[in-house]
């Protein structure tokens, strides 16, 4: 976390946090909304919509976000925002993963730059693969599963990289996987904001 964004949090400890305004995409990308949504609206499939909403392109903006941005204790992604917690509305996980491959050898990225090591693997029942490592749960960007082809067995059920310990790939279900890997997609939903706004109404 950015010493200045630490800095703000001592100096003013009791900024609120809000939710519905900040997402994440599947494919690693931020979107702001220009006015709040709580919730924020979704597809029949789960996925965000995203109208009213605009993709942050501003590269020292996306790169802000990703520094000063984690979990809590309850497994809510945020983004730390000054003094003030930016919760995330995600798309599908909290982390997604690149897989990069350079002469025979693999490293994991996430999308917020960071390097990491993935322990464990899942596969859903729309076929995306999901990702355990020490920055959290993770999906696979969807452009690099064909990357994987190479090194599945016939099953698709074991994941053998170069230069990394095979991964089995445990079956995911979709209405498990926010329990089973512990991370909350749609904190925008939660009763916590609103009672906030039911608060700030009655005291108007």
């Amino acid at each position: 976390m950015d010493s200045r964004v630490l800095q703000a949090m001592r100096r003013w400890p009791d900024v609120p946090a809000c939710a519905g305004w900040l997402a994440l995409d599947a494919r690693g990308q931020w979107w702001m909304r220009q006015t709040q949504a709580l919730p924020w609206p979704r597809a029949g499939d789960g996925s965000l919509l995203r109208q009213g909403a605009s993709r942050l392109a501003h590269a020292g903006l996306c790169s802000f976000i990703a520094r000063n941005y984690g979990p809590d204790a309850q497994g809510l992604w945020y983004f730390q925002n000054g003094p003030q917690q930016v919760f995330v509305e995600l798309d599908a996980a909290p982390l997604v993963l690149r897989l990069q491959v350079l002469e025979g050898s693999c490293t994991w990225q996430a999308h917020t730059g960071d390097a990491c090591t993935v322990r464990q693997a899942w596969l859903d029942e729309r076929g995306r693969v999901w990702l355990g490592s020490e920055l959290g749960p993770a999906l696979l960007h969807s452009l690099d599963m064909a990357l994987l082809a190479p090194w599945l067995d016939e099953q698709a059920t074991r994941l053998s990289l170069p230069g990394m310990p095979p991964l089995d790939l445990q079956p995911l279900a979709l209405a498990d996987i926010e329990s089973r890997l512990g991370f909350c997609a749609s904190p925008s939903r939660l009763a916590r904001w609103r009672d906030a706004g039911a608060a700030l109404s009655s005291s108007a």
